[in-house]
């Protein structure tokens, strides 16, 4: 485990509990706190106002920093948007890329250039995604280029309230809200009661307790067929790779950079694997081999960290590295929602009391909580 992965993990532990560590860093949490409520101040009081695009938007973010399952449960939504007939592109920060200008992402690029998410959105849904720090800038730039786009949905930027938005979700994984503390005395970008104003909660398989006002949903994910990074036609079922190790004694590493690398391990070991674990940081870039010296028949890893060790020559042409993808359900009433929302939306140059109706049957059809 490198370095910086021990400090990630430490940290995680530390947000779990509102101990002695936590309670050092609380004034800064206040103080986190004060300007996040300054922010909300400015937009509620009319001193900022968000800038609208001409499309629906919809945000996909979390209040818990770091990988909750925004990725996945993006190439669904927008999945099921493409199947209602929709025409949907993709928004994102590039974390990790050297993105000034806002750019649309090239499919067959590298991840330094876009960031490791946005190349894995662009490849797994076949729609148009921009990255850039101005996620306003970003989503202009897509809509000229595909003027056919007729909702955008963020990966991220719950928190960025420049970009106008017409749905909400929060996205909630298996460790709840930690200590419920702001950064950096706890995980949270904003505070818990955030969670009372976005259009829906979607937690991530099974969690700690969390008071929800909100209606919410359940996302399920699953493991999928494994195939080989340097051939992907070589394809394994995890049941027939889990025989092969007893039988042969294959020798498996599983090595993951995302944000819960223990939840890829568990549901690699839920399957009857057994293998060394290799954690690695969030968005590790695969500059350096991290295989090197370690001996396995066969590594396993996500379709996060392939899109990178595709960048990497040794890396790429190395057919003992096998990718795990990720499967994200979602219940079909989520994509109503988001549906039922973004069509009222879509219906803006209405006349004000149509408009208003629409939105009040959007809103009331939403009815209670839906696990």
């Amino acid at each position: 485990m490198t370095l910086r992965a021990r400090l990630q993990q430490a940290l995680l532990r530390l947000w779990q509990k509102r101990g002695f560590g936590a309670r050092l860093l609380y004034p800064l949490a206040i103080a986190h706190r004060a300007w996040r409520g300054l922010d909300v101040w400015r937009y509620r009081s009319g001193l900022a106002r968000p800038h609208g695009i001409g499309v629906p938007v919809v945000v996909v973010g979390n209040l818990y920093v770091g990988g909750t399952g925004k990725t996945p449960l993006v190439i669904e939504i927008v999945r099921a948007l493409k199947t209602r007939g929709w025409h949907p592109g993709i928004v994102a920060r590039g974390y990790g890329a050297a993105v000034g200008e806002p750019r649309e992402v090239d499919p067959r690029g590298a991840a330094r250039d876009f960031g490791d998410e946005p190349l894995l959105m662009a490849n797994a849904t076949g729609v148009p995604v921009a990255v850039g720090r101005d996620r306003v800038a970003a989503a202009k730039l897509l809509r000229n280029l595909h003027p056919r786009v007729d909702v955008i949905v963020t990966d991220d930027g719950l928190q960025h309230r420049r970009l106008a938005r017409d749905v909400e979700i929060a996205v909630i994984h298996y460790r709840g809200l930690g200590n419920g503390w702001l950064l950096p005395a706890g995980p949270l970008r904003d505070p818990p009661e955030r969670l009372q104003e976005v259009s829906a909660v979607v937690f991530h398989g099974d969690i700690l307790p969390v008071r929800i006002y909100s209606p919410h949903f359940f996302m399920r994910t699953q493991l999928g067929t494994v195939y080989a990074l340097k051939d992907p036609s070589r394809r394994v079922e995890l049941p027939e790779l889990a025989r092969e190790q007893r039988d042969k004694g294959v020798r498996l590493l599983a090595a993951a950079g995302i944000g819960m690398p223990d939840r890829f391990f568990a549901m690699l070991r839920a399957h009857g694997l057994q293998f060394d674990e290799l954690p690695l940081p969030d968005h590790y870039d695969y500059a350096a081999n991290p295989f090197a010296n370690r001996r396995f028949d066969c590594a396993l890893i996500t379709e996060k960290d392939a899109v990178k060790c595709r960048g990497n020559p040794a890396l790429a042409a190395d057919g003992r590295i096998c990718v795990v993808p990720l499967q994200a359900t979602v219940h079909a009433a989520l994509i109503d929602l988001i549906e039922r929302r973004i069509r009222a939306a879509a219906h803006a140059d209405e006349a004000p009391a149509q408009r208003a109706d629409e939105f009040s049957k959007a809103k009331a059809a939403d009815g209670s909580p839906t696990a």
